[in-house]
């Protein structure tokens, strides 16, 4: 009996020893870096989607995946078909306008407006009467519709961006100050589909988009890219400038500015427009196929192994545009950080396995409107019911370590209070929330996942510097002034890299707390995407 005992005492001691000896996982920089270096390199050609600079990373991922000891997600491949449709607007070859009163409009497209078909046909013939319907939203839950139940197919849409505005009376409808997904241009396109519409037109202001016209004409006048095998938009979709809008609305008798002000209450109705859109439309149409690169990381506990938590990024950029001079859109920050610090945080993630599977996910086409992401929740390669939480990464701190780290939109599920658990673990603070002013929760990856249910949030970089705190702060401005979207984001071998594995480590700490508790995360009471999740089961 007494060998018995001594038997167990030591297969204890030993198991004791044996946990305390398992690895932690830690994030090393120095393949952090290696990765950041080649992926933002010239040979990669900005990570263009449609290019071969993207073949060529998706080949580095998923070979990066393999070395790093992840097991492919779907079946026997790291690769997930991502079937893209390529669009571009042709004006010059087009005769569609606007006519009021039998008088065409003198648009220039570009300056005054822009489109494209939204259903990746190459050509359409427009006869459209136009119609404003305020904001364009549908919303029950909030006793909100600007339809109407009026039949809107055949008709071209006029409509605002963003939501309405808070009263005195409603303070925090629509969210308040904070932007709901109603208001996003995307919704717009994505409602009037749903109603048949045969096209759409936004109205464009700088403080309603949050940028300038200029923004939208580069980004319109370029090749653009949909899903080839999702519900597609409307025939016509596209945005008019705010003075275009006006002159518009003026000859054909109306006041927008009035029908601007009638929008902010419910009971508004669609008002017709003495006006039409008319002519062909003609656009270049291409299908290409691009690639999710995704592996696993098994569980080990036998029931919570079915579950799993997504770490997320996307690995597209820019690509190369036009000739001549430097033409490649490294995208060293956005977001071959990102995918670095995914590769990096896989490689540790092995060693340690959690009670949960863990997916690393590096996602196609983000820059052209979140449509990697949109594929995988589409047709996810693990069961969004049994999928704990997604954690994206976008475009890293490239400055240095922070005294905090940014968790905005985690606060909407049980996700906030694990972020701040986990930051006061590594001597952290997470900043407060503040009102979401331009919509930045729709704009990342993430919210692919969220529209599907699952808890998900982008976890930025920290503000609060270590060293240097105000050069560090004028440093790390100077990103969004000068590199964003620039051909100057590129790799700099002298950049502190320290603050990028910070957040990488305080990504995997989340991510492994997600994965090792009881249970998974849930919504917070009342919020839209809960119930999406409450639904499915």
């Amino acid at each position: 009996m007494r060998k018995l005992l001594l038997s167990v005492t030591l297969l204890a001691t030993g198991a004791s020893a044996a946990s305390a000896a398992a690895p932690v996982p830690t994030v090393q920089e120095a393949p952090l870096r290696a990765h950041l270096q080649f992926l933002s390199s010239d040979l990669l050609e900005g990570r263009g989607t449609g290019q071969r600079g993207g073949d060529l990373t998706v080949s580095y991922l998923e070979t990066q995946a393999m070395a790093a000891g992840l097991r492919p997600a779907n079946g026997s491949s790291f690769r997930q078909s991502v079937k893209i449709a390529g669009v571009k607007a042709l004006p010059a070859e087009s005769e569609v306008g606007i006519e009021i009163g039998g008088k065409r409009q003198a648009l220039v497209f570009g300056r005054d407006w822009v489109w494209a078909p939204g259903d990746a046909k190459a050509v359409h013939d427009m006869n459209a009467d136009m119609l404003f319907v305020g904001y364009g939203i549908t919303a029950p839950e909030l006793g909100w519709d600007d339809y109407k139940g009026i039949d809107v197919r055949g008709k071209l849409l006029v409509m605002m961006v963003n939501d309405p505005m808070p009263t005195l009376g409603e303070p925090d409808r629509f969210n308040g100050k904070g932007l709901t997904y109603y208001g996003r241009w995307t919704y717009k396109f994505e409602e009037a589909a749903r109603h048949g519409a045969a096209g759409v037109l936004l109205i464009h202001t700088d403080a309603s988009a949050s940028y300038g016209w200029s923004v939208v004409q580069n980004s319109w006048l370029a090749e653009r890219f949909q899903l080839a095998n999702a519900d597609l938009g409307s025939g016509m979709q596209g945005w008019m400038t705010d003075a275009t809008a006006r002159a518009v609305f003026r000859a054909a008798g109306q006041d927008l500015d009035a029908l601007r002000a009638a929008a902010e209450s419910k009971d508004f109705t669609p008002v017709a427009l003495a006006a039409r859109v008319r002519g062909e439309a003609q656009a270049s149409v291409r299908m290409i196929e691009q690639f999710n690169v995704a592996g696993i990381v098994p569980g080990t506990d036998p029931k919570l192994k079915d579950e799993v938590v997504i770490y997320s990024a996307h690995w597209d950029h820019l690509g190369k545009q036009g000739a001549g001079g430097d033409n490649i859109y490294n995208g060293a920050v956005d977001n071959a950080s990102g995918s670095a610090a995914l590769l990096a945080m896989a490689q540790e993630a092995v060693r340690a396995p959690a009670r949960r599977s863990q997916m690393f996910l590096w996602v196609a086409a983000e820059e052209q409107g979140l449509l990697g992401s949109a594929a995988y929740a589409a047709a996810p390669l693990w069961p969004a019911a049994k999928t704990a939480a997604n954690l994206n990464l976008d475009s890293l701190n490239w400055v240095g370590r922070t005294r905090d780290m940014s968790a905005s939109g985690s606060e909407r599920t049980e996700l906030g209070a694990m972020a701040a658990a986990t930051a006061k673990a590594m001597g952290l603070s997470v900043a407060p929330p503040k009102p979401d002013l331009s919509g930045g929760y729709f704009r990342s990856d993430h919210f692919s996942f969220a529209k599907a249910g699952i808890p998900a949030f982008s976890v930025g970089g920290g503000a609060d510097y270590i060293k240097d705190g105000a050069a560090a702060t004028a440093r790390r401005k100077t990103y969004g002034e000068e590199r964003y979207h620039q051909v100057s984001d590129e790799y700099d071998p002298s950049w502190d890299l320290s603050g990028m594995v910070q957040q990488a480590q305080f990504t995997l700490n989340l991510g492994r707390t997600v994965a090792d508790a009881p249970k998974m995360p849930a919504w917070k009471a009342g919020d839209a995407f809960g119930r999406i999740r409450a639904g499915a089961n």
